[in-house]
């Protein structure tokens, strides 16, 4: 029989204990920031046209509108909205919620949502993707889970790129956050492109004054 030397360090080894020690109170200083030139930045004369134009590129359908009540008569003249049984709304100023979202424990119940209409922060011209922040959905699952998304923002909050969308979030407050553009997409290697498949088939965007 032949023994077999034991290599591997015990959990409780003074050894390894000490390395441990070490690598813990060793500070390396990470590289700095590169500096930005603002000059350099892209600029649009007209954030909230190129954010439609973009939003429109990736599959998104915006809408400018001037009150709640427009919001709502849009969606009304949606076949698949004035079918939907199951609406979640945290924007009840133009949509009324038939799920109280107050009452969900468990999240896996909202798989059946067939519309959700939330409230972004700010939209970003660049990419056409609008910000939602965490603390405003009961629960995060709700913009993924249903089959179509609407999305309430101020014209007066598109920024110019993603250097002013990160400057204006700084440190985020909620524990989510998400930059969400257009309708889920997915292809294969056949380029064979479904929308829907990861999230909602169609995404409404409202720009209220």
């Amino acid at each position: 029989m032949i023994a077999r030397a034991q290599t591997q360090a015990s959990p409780d080894s003074p050894g390894k204990q000490a390395i441990l020690d070490r690598l813990r109170g060793t500070f390396i200083e990470g590289p700095a920031l590169p500096e930005i030139d603002p000059a350099r930045l892209i600029h649009f004369d007209d954030p909230v046209e190129k954010f439609q134009e973009v939003l429109r590129f990736v599959g998104g359908e915006p809408h400018l509108v001037d009150s709640p009540q427009q919001i709502r008569e849009i969606l009304n003249g949606i076949e698949v909205f004035k079918n939907a049984h199951r609406i979640a709304s945290t924007f009840p100023e133009a949509v009324s919620p038939t799920v109280d979202l107050t009452q969900v424990d468990d999240p896996h119940s909202l798989s059946t949502l067939d519309w959700t209409i939330v409230k972004g922060e700010f939209g970003v011209a660049e990419n056409g993707s609008i910000w939602i922040d965490g603390e405003t959905m009961p629960h995060r699952v709700m913009i993924f889970i249903a089959q179509y998304l609407a999305i309430v923002v101020s014209r007066r909050q598109i920024l110019q790129h993603m250097h002013d969308a990160y400057t204006r979030i700084g440190r985020p407050k909620a524990g989510f956050g998400i930059f969400v553009s257009g309708p889920s997409k997915t292809a294969d290697i056949e380029q064979s492109l479904v929308l829907g498949a990861h999230g909602c088939r169609k995404l409404q965007v409202f720009l209220l004054p």
